[in-house]
């Protein structure tokens, strides 16, 4: 990416089942869900909203090969779309096991995003 116009994050967490997909998806989902851009497309070459440009960064915490990056990059509604899939965020106690809900451990999964726009 040339020239990164705007960033936004989020945090998305998986209390019960420990799957890294639910949080990296409601990470990217807190990210992005209360922007509106009307004006982007004037600031993009050509003002062709088609070169637009997204890069998802996401900082998960345990089992980053399993991130699915096309269903991530299906979150975002409009450009071309990269995922990024690094270690970082957190796994931690969720305080009771509910097998009941899915849960094969104890962790809950805490996965932070980045979004950034630009061309």
């Amino acid at each position: 990416m040339e020239k990164v116009l705007f960033i936004e994050t989020g945090t998305g967490i998986d209390v019960h089942g420990q799957d890294v997909n639910t949080a990296a998806s409601r990470a990217v989902g807190n990210a992005i869900h209360s922007n509106s851009m009307p004006g982007v497309a004037s600031m993009l070459p050509d003002e062709n909203i088609n070169k637009m440009e997204v890069l998802v960064k996401l900082a998960v915490p345990i089992d980053e090969e399993e991130v699915d990056k096309g269903k991530i990059a299906e979150l975002i509604p409009q450009g071309n779309v990269t995922v990024e899939v690094e270690k970082g965020g957190m796994a931690t106690s969720h305080g009771i096991y509910l097998k009941k809900h899915r849960d094969v451990s104890h962790l809950m999964y805490i996965v932070n995003a980045a979004v950034e726009i630009g061309y």
